[in-house]
């Protein structure tokens, strides 16, 4: 296996890893969420006039859902692929499978001009889309950490998460942008391909640069003889095995899901539930609170390493509970500070920015994109499907249920922290079992 000295420099090669995985990252959350802002208008376009807002808001929400549940399977099925054939080329199939969907979508024809299968196309576009993400999301945190050494893994890995929220902010300023420019009845008529073809033009440009990225030198160095062709065997080992990894793997993507889904996509309609603030000022908080994210996805790496990942995660977790409360306290006693709070609230919420090295670090090599694969889409399945309805339904009897469940999650956060600080050393990351 390869080896490097414990305090082994991050070369420009692998600077330049970090940054073409950032870009890429950044695009595809792009291409994923860009779908959400738009959801109302593709409805209205994609599926037959209703004349019930309920329901056509139900359809546009049913089709974002789907590319949650699809997940799991691109995730699970091409994770097995990568732990056999390698990490590079089902990157190029999550890139070009993403890239070659969304351009799809750009050029589909609408109900009106063909009908059912407008809509059904869409959805098994989506479908294909969610599978690609679900794939390129684990497959991220693996290539630049089997590319890094061990001690710039964490931070390596924070500017991954924190380039998926720069895709989070470029989605939200792309679509007031579009709405700022275009009436309603244009977006609905062709405006809303315009998302789906830039997302589509960004995903190819990556492929520019694609001769210069190597295979991870962790991969390159397995036992291929050993691994086998089987593609069963991954899966078999990694049940076999790492029954405990899987189990801590979905309690760390259940802390990252939630924090994300809640604070980043759902807490706007969440507050506005309850709360009457003013719509300019809360959307400008609401993006200085991603923004601070960013900055806290990066500071938690910097200052986290194996050696030291439980204190840190207990201490992050503490401080996300008390700012999420005292953020709904604010909000109660009237918002007057809701820029200061919202952008303290996103920087603790950067806690989410040191997991995903811990998560490489639970599995062995050669089933490491399988079993993160697995981990992560399950439980952000789960997540994704359950928490909105379930969180919207109790926040209309209960304004602090956000509080509330964040505080859960953070709780989970502070005794998975207690874990990893009385936990041995970690296993190296070049470990292999067969």
């Amino acid at each position: 296996m390869p080896t490097r000295s414990k305090y082994a420099l991050m070369s420009a090669k692998d600077k330049n890893v970090v940054m073409f995985i950032s870009f890429i990252s950044a695009v595809i959350f792009f291409d994923f969420l860009i779908y959400l802002y738009i959801a109302d208008i593709v409805s209205a376009a994609i599926f037959p006039a209703n004349s019930d807002p309920t329901v056509a808001k139900l359809q546009g929400m049913g089709l974002f859902v789907i590319g949650y549940l699809a997940r799991p399977i691109g995730g699970i099925l091409f994770g097995r692929y990568g732990d056999i054939k390698g990490r590079k080329p089902v990157l190029l199939i999550a890139i070009v499978v993403t890239a070659c969907s969304l351009l799809a979508m750009a050029f589909l024809p609408t109900y009106a001009q063909w009908g059912a299968l407008a809509p059904a196309l869409f959805i098994l576009l989506r479908i294909i889309q969610g599978m690609a993400y679900g794939l390129y999301v684990p497959l991220s945190w693996v290539f630049v950490a089997e590319h890094v050494p061990r001690q710039y893994l964490s931070v390596a890995c924070s500017y991954v998460t924190a380039s998926f929220l720069v895709g989070v902010l470029f989605s939200n300023t792309f679509f007031m942008w579009l709405s700022s420019i275009m009436t309603t009845d244009q977006l609905t008529d062709y405006g809303w391909r315009l998302p789906f073809l830039v997302a589509a033009v960004l995903s190819f440009l990556p492929l520019l640069v694609w001769r210069l990225v190597g295979e991870t030198p962790f991969f390159l160095a397995l036992d291929k003889p050993q691994i086998g062709t089987d593609v069963r065997k991954p899966l078999t080992i990694l049940f076999k095995h790492c029954k405990h990894s899987i189990f801590v793997g979905m309690v760390l993507t259940l802390i990252i899901s939630s924090i994300t889904s809640v604070i980043i996509l759902m807490l706007p309609d969440l507050i506005a539930i309850n709360f009457a603030l003013d719509t300019d000022l809360f959307n400008f908080s609401h993006s200085l609170g991603i923004i601070f994210m960013i900055f806290g996805c990066i500071f938690y790496g910097l200052i986290s390493n194996h050696d030291n990942f439980g204190k840190i995660l207990v201490t992050g977790s503490i401080l996300l509970i008390a700012q999420m409360l005292a953020f709904f306290y604010h909000l109660q006693a009237g918002g007057d500070y809701i820029l200061i709070m919202y952008a303290l609230l996103g920087f603790c919420a950067g806690i989410v920015g040191m997991i995903p090295a811990i998560l490489v670090q639970l599995f062995p090599t050669n089933v490491r994109l399988t079993g993160i694969s697995f981990c992560y889409n399950i439980t952000y399945g789960i997540v994704g499907v359950l928490i909105p309805f379930g969180l919207g339904y109790a926040t209309t009897l209960i304004s602090f249920s956000p509080a509330l469940y964040i505080a859960f999650v953070g709780s989970i956060g502070i005794i998975m922290g207690l874990y990893f600080y009385n936990l041995p050393e970690f296993k190296k990351i070049d470990h292999v079992i067969l």
